[in-house]
């Protein structure tokens, strides 16, 4: 997870998944990333990737703009991005001198 100036990006790796095996919901200030890796087939001999269904939550750091968050998954490769909701932004305040 990086916090941006404008939004907050966050990516995972989610080698041998489909866009249909993955679910991105978000509720509150948690944004929530769930999966599951279907069963290894009968003919497999060996392999090192763990099978079954994970969750991770994440706390977010920011308020974001629920309406135009955007995930796109690419070659194994979910990034989310967040924009950051208006007040989130903060504001620079000027000061004058007396």
């Amino acid at each position: 997870m990086v916090d941006q100036k404008d939004e907050i990006v966050v990516k995972a790796d989610l080698p041998g998944l489909e866009e249909k095996d993955i679910e991105v919901t978000m509720q509150d200030s948690t944004l929530t990333i769930r999966g599951e890796r279907k069963e290894k087939k009968e003919n497999d001999y060996f392999a090192e990737r763990s099978y079954g269904a994970f969750v991770r939550s994440l706390p977010l750091p920011a308020a974001v703009d629920a309406d135009r968050v955007k995930a796109t998954f690419k070659k194994g490769v979910l990034e989310i991005h967040l924009p950051k909701a208006i007040e989130a932004k903060g504001k620079k305040v000027e000061v004058k001198a007396e």
